[in-house]
């Protein structure tokens, strides 16, 4: 997993819909995943799934 805004591989686009389908929030997935939430947030996009609100 790359921080800086590599290519997704196709276990990192696995883990990201796993932890978006379980409610986990895109900061906690950035962490987990190592990049940053605006990456996650439009890859969450680019795959047509909708991040659960922050708390």
């Amino acid at each position: 997993m790359n921080s800086s805004g590599g290519s997704w591989s196709y276990e990192s686009v696995q883990a990201l819909l796993t932890l978006a389908r379980e409610g986990i929030p895109v900061s906690v997935i950035s962490l987990k995943l190592k990049r940053s939430i605006t990456e996650v947030r439009a890859k969450l996009d680019d795959l047509g799934v909708t991040p659960i609100a922050e708390v």
